[in-house]
């Protein structure tokens, strides 16, 4: 299916449980020197864990089952992780394989490789190697197969298809065996070690909207919003492409005139963007739990394994837990491909609505199966597509003026893991994808990028 409460933590608790983890990183981005001369923030500083709001804490305590220390500190562990795989991601190059969080804490980083040699490289980062077959290029080479071959097969009984990188292995869930072999069989990877996983579920669309707000199409199907965005002085929001179609107009929760869809994708992508009118202001507020709101600082990717919460118009605030990146799923009206597949339950009506890990935005609410009394699967189209695509700026908590002297590193705009870019005569290599903020100058957010 497409899918259409808490105690305020001691802040000194939360400051002292940032230094200690830092603290015990071998290689900690904290070690660095910032432009001023002083130690640079670490990755929970840069990107707001070490600072979650009660909200967040709360529903990752009840939806993961974790105490309040717990929480924050798997918030931390989360970012030191992310800064620490993207080192390894770039120093293994075409040997990584990828890399996931386990433990309630999330303090076990596993990073693969192809090359054994590498084991002691990424135990100095203090991570877990675990050495593979296949490196990640060649699993995303795999999906790419099936990708292209679901436009020329029916995949109604194989509707969800992602590379695992926990498995070194590209799965097509099927409704049943010979429906998994002859999607296997039709894009030329039979030999590839493509796993099948039987599952009865069939994503479908739900039409049923501050991010998390509901809103409405053309006065009748309800959606939810995104992230708030801006395109130069205009303000607007990002949402499901499956929501509304370019044109279409919205109202919002309180049913007076709200915007019209100036982009929409859909299927293919999941991706839509909405100019709002000027008395809509827009915002860094997610609506969380007990009417209260979190603020996102950012949009730096999660790493699979990593906790993520979901706002939606239908059922409110919940949380789960990032399963893979980059899959593709066939709902009845068409394949969506690039989205990232989660334990947090939805249900019609969320569609559109935000992903948070942390502080960071992580994307939009496509569709799923399952609800949220019994539980289910829900996959988000992630935010960075939406942005780039779009050139889309994501209104943030902390976004500052971009500096004024024109250089290659450019606010506001998507780097990818991996991309280098110059900034002062220097040149530095993403650790993390996200869209860059004027206050994360490369120089001083060794979380998101390194010298090299």
């Amino acid at each position: 299916m497409v899918l259409r409460h808490a105690r305020t933590p001691r802040r000194s608790a939360l400051v002292a449980l940032g230094a200690l983890v830092l603290a015990g990183l071998p290689h900690a981005a904290a070690a660095e020197a910032s432009p001023a001369g002083g130690p640079a923030p670490g990755a929970a500083q840069t990107l707001g864990a070490d600072r979650p709001s009660p909200q967040l804490l709360s529903a990752l305590q009840r939806d993961l089952k974790l105490n309040e220390e717990q929480a924050s500190e798997r918030l931390v562990n989360e970012a030191e992780a992310g800064t620490r795989a993207g080192r390894l991601r770039n120093s293994l190059g075409e040997r990584y394989a990828g890399a996931w969080l386990r433990g309630a804490t999330a303090d076990e980083l596993t990073v693969a490789t192809t090359d054994a040699k590498d084991v002691a490289a990424i135990k100095a980062e203090g991570a877990t190697a675990h050495v593979v077959e296949r490196p990640l290029a060649a699993l995303q080479a795999v999906k790419e197969k099936l990708d292209a071959a679901a436009g020329r097969v029916s995949t109604v009984d194989t509707p969800v298809w992602y590379v695992d990188v926990v498995r070194n292995q590209v799965v097509v869930q099927a409704v049943d065996q010979a429906a998994g072999t002859a999607f296997v069989e039709a894009a030329g990877v039979a030999g590839e070690d493509v796993g099948i996983r039987l599952a009865p579920e069939r994503p479908r669309l739900l039409q049923d909207i501050t991010g998390g707000g509901a809103y409405y199409i053309n006065d009748s199907a309800r959606c939810s919003v995104g992230f708030s965005v801006t395109q130069g002085s205009q303000g607007g929001f990002v949402t499901a492409g499956h929501c509304g179609r370019a044109g279409a107009t919205t109202t919002g929760y309180d049913r007076t005139a709200q915007g019209t869809f100036q982009a929409s994708a859909f299927p293919g992508r999941d991706m839509a963007w909405v100019a709002a009118q000027s008395q809509w202001t827009p915002t860094p507020d997610v609506k969380a739990a007990d009417g209260q709101k979190v603020q996102v600082t950012g949009s730096a990717q999660a790493l699979v394994g990593a906790s993520v919460c979901r706002s939606g118009s239908t059922t409110g605030w919940h949380c789960g837990v990032i399963e893979q990146h980059d899959a593709s799923v066939r709902y009845p009206e068409g394949t969506v491909n690039g989205l990232t597949r989660t334990t947090v339950c939805a249900e019609p009506g969320d569609s559109g609505g935000p992903y948070v890990a942390g502080a960071q935005a992580q994307g939009v609410t496509s569709g799923g199966s399952g609800n949220c009394t019994s539980g289910g699967t829900t996959f988000f189209q992630p935010v960075n597509p939406i942005l780039s695509e779009y050139g889309l700026t994501l209104v943030t908590a902390s976004a500052q003026a971009a500096p004024g002297e024109q250089e290659v590193w450019t606010a506001g705009r998507v780097y990818e893991a991996g991309a280098t870019v110059t900034r002062d005569g220097v040149t530095y290599q993403c650790l993390q994808t996200h869209q860059a903020q004027g206050a994360w100058a490369p120089a001083g957010t060794p979380a998101l990028w390194q010298r090299v």
